[in-house]
C-alpha cells in the first residue's frame, strides 16, 4: 500500500503535472491519482485489453485535423495516412473535411473501406507497382504521385480514363538539412530515393513524357523537404523553387499547372523543450511566398496542398505497458523493463527518437530516480527512453504510459521474437473502443506454411 493509498486527498493536493504540448488534450489524473484520457482511465484500458495497447484520443485527432483547416484556409489539407491508419481514423479524416493519401495497396483498401471518397485520396510511394498502380486507376483515387520515369508507362498502360497526376520534384534547398531544427529526416535534396531532380531537367523530361499520353492529365508538382521540420520559412523556399519550375514548365511545353503539394513533415514535440512547427506562422509563409513568387514568374495561383500526418496522429496517441521487473546494475544504470519494445516502437532504435513516459495507474508523490526504460526483445539497444525520471516505489505491475505514440507506431509495428502486435483503443467520451485487435499467435501460424 503506498501513501497515496492511505491518504487520498495527497493525490488532489499535488497533482501531476502534464506537459499540454505533449499529451492528448483530454488528459487529466482523477481522484484515485490515475491518469485519464478521453475521460476514461488508462489502468482500466489496461485492464481490458491488457499491455502493450496503443490508445488514441478521437478527440484530440479531430481537435488538430480541424486546426488545420481553420488556419490554413484555401489550403487543401490531405492527412498522411501513413502515420496511422485504420478504416476509423480514415473515416474521421474524412469526417473532418480532409483527404487521405496512401502508399500501397493495403492503405488504398483501409482508405477505402473507411469510407473515404476515391477523388479524395492521393496514391503515393517511390517503387509503385503496375498491380497497384492498377487498383488505384480502378478505385478512381482523385491524384496519382508519379515518382519515376517507368511509372509513368506503368499508369499510361493501365488507365482506361483520363488521370490526373502530379510529378514528385525535389526541390533541392541551399541545404534542407542545415536548416535549425531539420536533422531527423531531408527528402528535399538530390541524394535520396524520392522524387525527380530540377537538376539535370529530370523532372522536365518526366513531364513531357506524361504530356505525350494524352489519358495521363498533369495537374502539378509535389515535394516533400522532409520530417520535423519546425521552422516554417524552408516551406516558403520549397513554394518558390517550385512555382519556378512550374512556370519553366509553361514555357517549354505550354502547360499551366494548376496544383502544387508541398508535403507535410510538421514538427510535434517529444519532450519538453522540444521545438513544434506553429502552423499559424506556416500559414503566413505559405500565402506570403506563393503570392511572391507566382507575382515573380507571372504565374496564375494554383491550388497548394499540405499534407500532414504526425502533427494529426502524434499526440493523439499514447502507449501503455506493464511493469516486469525493476534492476539496478552495480555501479550502472536502473533497467524498468517493460512487456512491449522495438516490436511496437522501433523509432528509438531508427532515429534514437526520445518520449516523455509517466507513472499511469497512480500518483506518486515520494522522490524519483533515474532509470532507462528497457523492452522486452533480445536486443541490447532496444530501449522506449533513456535516462528518464520515475518514481523511486516503482514496482512490477505498474502501469507506464509514453506520450507520442499515435504516429508510427502502429503503422511501424512488426514481429520481432514472434511477439503479436498490440490493440488499438480509441476512446472519447468515457468510452473506450477497440479499433483493431490484438495479434495472436494463431494469427501467426496462420501465415507460416512449413
Amino acid at each position: 500500500m503506498t501513501l497515496l493509498d492511505m491518504l487520498p486527498s495527497i493525490g488532489r493536493a499535488a497533482p501531476r503535472r502534464l506537459n499540454p504540448a505533449i499529451w492528448p488534450v483530454t488528459t487529466h489524473s482523477d481522484e484515485q491519482g490515475r491518469l485519464c484520457i478521453g475521460d476514461v482511465p488508462l489502468s482500466d484500458i489496461a485492464d481490458e485489453f491488457h499491455t502493450p495497447t496503443y490508445v488514441i484520443d478521437e478527440t484530440d485527432f479531430r481537435s488538430r485535423a480541424r486546426c488545420y483547416r481553420k488556419t490554413l484556409r484555401g489550403v487543401e489539407i490531405i492527412y498522411a495516412g501513413k502515420s496511422l491508419l485504420t478504416t476509423a481514423v480514415a473515416r474521421w479524416a474524412s469526417e473532418e473535411g480532409l483527404g487521405v493519401d496512401v502508399c500501397s495497396s493495403g492503405e488504398l483498401a483501409v482508405a477505402l473501406a473507411g469510407g473515404v471518397r476515391p477523388a479524395r485520396i492521393v496514391m503515393h510511394g517511390n517503387a509503385k507497382s503496375p498491380e497497384e498502380l492498377r487498383e488505384a486507376v480502378h478505385a478512381g483515387v482523385g491524384r496519382i504521385v508519379l515518382d519515376s520515369c517507368i511509372e509513368i508507362a506503368y499508369l499510361a498502360g493501365c488507365a482506361r480514363k483520363s488521370q490526373p497526376v502530379l510529378i514528385r520534384v525535389t526541390p533541392d534547398g541551399p541545404t534542407w538539412q542545415d536548416v535549425p531544427g531539420h536533422r531527423a529526416i531531408t527528402t528535399g535534396i538530390s541524394d535520396q530515393k524520392f522524387g525527380l531532380t530540377l537538376h539535370g531537367d529530370r523532372a522536365d523530361v518526366a513531364a513531357q513524357r506524361v504530356l505525350a499520353h494524352p489519358i495521363l492529365d498533369l495537374v502539378g508538382l509535389h515535394c516533400h523537404i522532409g520530417s520535423q521540420v519546425t521552422d516554417a520559412a524552408p516551406y516558403g523556399e520549397a513554394i518558390r523553387r517550385m512555382i519556378a519550375a512550374m512556370a519553366d514548365i509553361r514555357a517549354r511545353h505550354g502547360v499551366i499547372l494548376t496544383e502544387l503539394n508541398i508535403g507535410g513533415g510538421h514538427a510535434i514535440p517529444y519532450v519538453p523543450g522540444d521545438r513544434e512547427l506553429d502552423i499559424d506562422d506556416l500559414a503566413v509563409v505559405l500565402e506570403d511566398a506563393l503570392d511572391e513568387a507566382c507575382a515573380a514568374e507571372h504565374f496564375p495561383r494554383p491550388t497548394l496542398v499540405v499534407e500532414p500526418g504526425r502533427a494529426i496522429s502524434g499526440r493523439a496517441g499514447v502507449t501503455l505497458y506493464r511493469v516486469c521487473s525493476v534492476k539496478k546494475q552495480p555501479g550502472g544504470r536502473t533497467f524498468v523493463a517493460v512487456d512491449g519494445g522495438m516490436s511496437d516502437n522501433p523509432r528509438v532504435l531508427l532515429y534514437g527518437a526520445q518520449y516523455t513516459v509517466t507513472l499511469a495507474n497512480r500518483h506518486s508523490v515520494g522522490p524519483k530516480q533515474r532509470v532507462t526504460v528497457a523492452g522486452r526483445h533480445c536486443e541490447a539497444g532496444d530501449e522506449i527512453a533513456r535516462d528518464i525520471e520515475l518514481p523511486v516505489d516503482l514496482h512490477p505491475g505498474d502501469l507506464l504510459a509514453v506520450a507520442c505514440t499515435g504516429a508510427y507506431h502502429h503503422s511501424m509495428a512488426s514481429n520481432y521474437n514472434m511477439v503479436c502486435r498490440p490493440p488499438l483503443v480509441a476512446v472519447k467520451d468515457g468510452r473506450a473502443r477497440q479499433l483493431v485487435r490484438r495479434e495472436t499467435v494463431a494469427d501467426l501460424l496462420a501465415r507460416d506454411c512449413g
